[in-house]
């Protein structure tokens, strides 16, 4: 039985990502697979010995630190040694009641916190230009680290995923330094011993901006899994709780879910939804992350200085047909995609593209880009657009809120589809990759 140890850097958000749900699935797989499971948080706290201390400092969060000493404190650990780095095991012995978090946990054997380790990391390799490396008590026998980080478990083999190149295919979507990104993906590009990525797409990529052999990269996809007790809950009780929530019956409204963020291509898809002039209603799911205002500047209403809607727009009542929410619990957002009538995913870019999946996975005819990693994740399972033509959007929302036979058919050829990226075919890609490092 061999160790593996994964990061928790995505975990310890409260929300989640795309990313948080790749490590989660990451570790129940490798769980599955036969391997132990480590990860490694970087909260912020320091040891103790008292265990059962320990244990609450990790599920206790992180307490509020005098600005000024934090940033000393930080500076200081840039300039530590990039070696001078060490990890504590966190005993987790059930005394703190941690239920609240079953979401958010990956599977584990044996849990690890660093103090701040990936913030400490980041700035000691803006100094050093180098990544720096964690001492573990119990050395693992691969790391794979689930996002590009600047860290290393020393003297063993370590993986890092890189799931997409958006900050250069698309560099005015996001708020990264672009240069100190593309010399960090560089960095990792020559120093790992094995890159994973998750769709043909990336991979691409990976070889033509960042230059990265070939064979140095393995794409495993993603797998898509939903527990049965969401999956096959009974359509009763979703069409009960998706009109709770929504006040919309049972596929009588179209669903978006995701960051709000430029690369979901939202502005475009509003708007064409409001062009669409479908009576059907629109639910967007999501917390607003960087440079969303723009994007959701046609929701905006009395403020001209965020967003102008001509006063016919505003007598057609469009965006009274659109609902937001930034947040729907797992459970809660499976029984929104179960009861949606179709989903809107029209991504400008995507490394993988998950929710397109997931939604075929349930069912649920899908409309996307013709874009990034999205042909090839979807195949023949779902309408298609090019995310950059509102009129071909708004065209492909009348279409589908019309045909109730295009819908069936979507629907049939997503399940299919989504058996191509079943766990078992996940662990398969995955232990190709892990023996030849082993």
């Amino acid at each position: 039985m061999s160790t593996i140890l994964i990061d928790g850097y995505n975990l310890g958000l409260e929300k989640g990502t795309g990313v948080a749900t790749y490590a989660r699935n990451l570790s129940y797989e490798l769980h599955e697979m036969g391997h132990r499971v480590a990860v490694l948080y970087g909260n912020r706290g320091s040891p103790n010995r008292d265990d059962l201390l320990s244990e609450i400092a990790f599920f206790d969060g992180p307490v509020e630190r005098n600005r000024l000493i934090e940033l000393i404190d930080r500076a200081r650990q840039a300039l530590r040694s990039p070696l001078d780095y060490r990890a504590h095991r966190v005993p987790v012995t059930g005394r703190v009641e941690a239920r609240s978090f079953s979401a958010r946990l990956p599977f584990f054997d044996a849990l690890y916190n660093a103090n701040e380790i990936f913030h400490n990391a980041h700035g000691a390799y803006w100094l050093w230009g180098r990544t720096v490396g964690v001492r573990m008590p119990d050395r693992p026998d691969l790391a794979h680290w689930t996002y590009p980080l600047p860290v290393h478990i020393p003297k063993v083999p370590n993986i890092y995923t890189m799931h997409d190149l958006v900050p250069l295919k698309l560099p005015y979507t996001t708020l990264d330094n672009k240069r100190r990104y593309l010399k960090l993906m560089r960095l990792l590009g020559a120093k790992a011993d094995h890159i994973v990525t998750v769709s043909e797409n990336s991979k691409r990529d990976l070889i033509d901006l960042i230059g990265i052999p070939e064979e140095k990269i393995s794409n495993t996809y993603q797998s898509v899994q939903i527990p049965a007790r969401f999956r096959d809950k009974p359509e009763e009780q979703v069409a009960r709780e998706v009109e709770g929530v929504t006040g919309f019956g049972y596929q009588e409204y179209l669903l978006f879910w995701g960051s709000l963020e430029p690369k979901k291509n939202l502005g475009r898809m509003i708007e064409a939804y409001m062009a669409s002039k479908v009576s059907t209603p629109l639910v967007i799911i999501g917390a607003q992350a960087w440079k969303a205002e723009k994007e959701l500047a046609l929701l905006n209403e009395g403020d001209p200085e965020k967003g102008i809607v001509s006063a016919m727009e505003r007598r057609r009542g469009a965006r009274k047909r659109i609902v937001r929410l930034d947040y729907a619990p797992f459970g809660l957002l499976v029984s929104l995609i179960r009861g949606a009538k179709f989903a809107l995913f029209p991504s400008l870019y995507e490394g993988f593209g998950l929710p397109a999946l997931e939604a075929m996975l349930l069912g649920t005819p899908v409309v996307c880009s013709n874009t990034s990693s999205l042909p090839e994740v979807v195949g023949e399972a779902a309408r298609m657009v090019d995310p950059y033509d509102t009129q071909a959007i708004t065209a492909a929302i009348r279409e589908l809120d019309a045909d109730a036979d295009l819908r069936s058919e979507l629907s049939a050829r997503g399940i299919a589809q989504a058996q191509l990226y079943s766990a078992e075919n996940y662990r398969d890609r995955l232990h190709r990759v892990y023996e030849r490092l082993l």
